[in-house]
C-alpha cells in the first residue's frame, strides 16, 4: 500500500487553526506543526475560533470536541460552510463513533483520539483525499477504549450512575466498581 500525502511545500495557503482549551497541548501542537511548515494560529474556544475563522478562513483545522464554551463541531460546520476544501480534523479524550460519525458529517476529514501526537495530526491532514492514513503508533487498547465510552455514557447521562448502567446494559454496582477505577492505559 503506496502511502500518498499532499506535499505542504507545494501549496500556497498552508494556515492551519488549532483550537483546543488545553493550553499546554494546544502551545506544544502549535509549535510542533510550525515546525512542519504550517502557519499556525491558536484558539482555546469555540467564540475565539470563529473570530479568526471570521478574520481569515483556515485551509487546515485541528479542533477539539469538547471545549469550554461549546462544541468543536460547531466550529468544523463554520469552516466547511466558508470553505468547503478546509481540511479538518477532530481531536477528543472522548472517542466514540456517534460523535465520529457527527464530525465527519459536519465535514472533518478524520477523527484522532487524545493523546494525539504531531505526526499522527500531520498525517491525517495531509493524507491524499479518499486515502486512509496509517493507523496510529500508539493506539489505546481494548481496556482504555472500554472505560472511555462508559466515561461518555455517564457523562451523557448527568453522571447518574443508575441510568448510566440502565443505558450500557450492566449492573449498577459493576459500574461503580469501573467508575471508581482508575484508567486504563
Amino acid at each position: 500500500m503506496a502511502d500518498e500525502f499532499i506535499d505542504l511545500k507545494t501549496l500556497e495557503d498552508r494556515s492551519l487553526l488549532i483550537v483546543d482549551d488545553d493550553t499546554p497541548f494546544r502551545t506544544r501542537l502549535g509549535r510542533a506543526m510550525e515546525a512542519r511548515g504550517f502557519d499556525v494560529v491558536l484558539a482555546e474556544s469555540v467564540g475565539e475560533a470563529k473570530s479568526e475563522i471570521t478574520r481569515a478562513v483556515p485551509a487546515f483545522a485541528v479542533v477539539d470536541l469538547r471545549l469550554e464554551d461549546g462544541n468543536g463541531l460547531d466550529v468544523v460546520q463554520r469552516i466547511q460552510d466558508q470553505r468547503p476544501e478546509a481540511r479538518v480534523i477532530v481531536l477528543t479524550g472522548y472517542g466514540n463513533i456517534t460523535t465520529a460519525v457527527a464530525a465527519v458529517k459536519r465535514g472533518a476529514i478524520d477523527y484522532l483520539a487524545k493523546p494525539a501526537d504531531a505526526d499522527d495530526v500531520e498525517r491525517a491532514l495531509l493524507s491524499a483525499n479518499g486515502d486512509l492514513p496509517p493507523p496510529p503508533e500508539n493506539p489505546m487498547s481494548a481496556d482504555r477504549v472500554r472505560w472511555e465510552h462508559i466515561q461518555r455514557v455517564y457523562e451523557l447521562c448527568g453522571k447518574n450512575v443508575s441510568e448510566t448502567a440502565r443505558r450500557l446494559n450492566m449492573h449498577r454496582r459493576t459500574l461503580q466498581r469501573i467508575l471508581a477505577k482508575r484508567a486504563p492505559r
